[in-house]
């Protein structure tokens, strides 16, 4: 479910909301069904909340099957990084919401340091340093 702070995204609007954004990304996989992503819910939205300057979306798989299938969703939840359409880091398992700072503190930590601070080129398809 999305909120205030999180936008919900799928297949249709996937490229406009996630791959055209400016802003460092953190996609929430999950499912309504799923236990582990409902608790997980209520921190990914403190994140959120915390931290404007990072879009935070979330990705229901059982209605978005192509996105499933592009990121190769396996388990969820399943959050990823991305910056310019190219995809950083991903976690798999419900965290705290501490393990949802790290993830993005890394990223930003790989971001500044690869390519003189300028955002990874995308990639042909999804790549994930799980």
């Amino acid at each position: 479910m999305a909120s205030s702070h999180v936008t919900q995204v799928n297949d249709a609007n996937f490229e406009s909301e996630v791959l055209n954004s400016d802003k460092l990304v953190l996609i929430d996989f999950y499912a309504d069904w799923c236990g582990p992503c409902k608790s997980m819910a209520p921190r990914v939205e403190e994140f959120a909340a915390e931290n404007p300057d990072v879009k935070v979306v979330k990705v229901n798989i059982d209605q978005s099957p192509g996105l499933t299938a592009s990121f190769a969703i396996k388990s969820i939840p399943t959050l990823v990084t991305m910056k310019h359409g190219a995809s950083i880091y991903g976690s798999v398992g419900a965290v705290l919401k501490s393990g949802i700072e790290k993830l993005v503190t890394e990223t930003r930590v790989k971001l500044a340091a690869g390519n003189g601070g300028k955002p990874p080129q995308p990639p042909h398809e999804p790549t994930f340093d799980f």
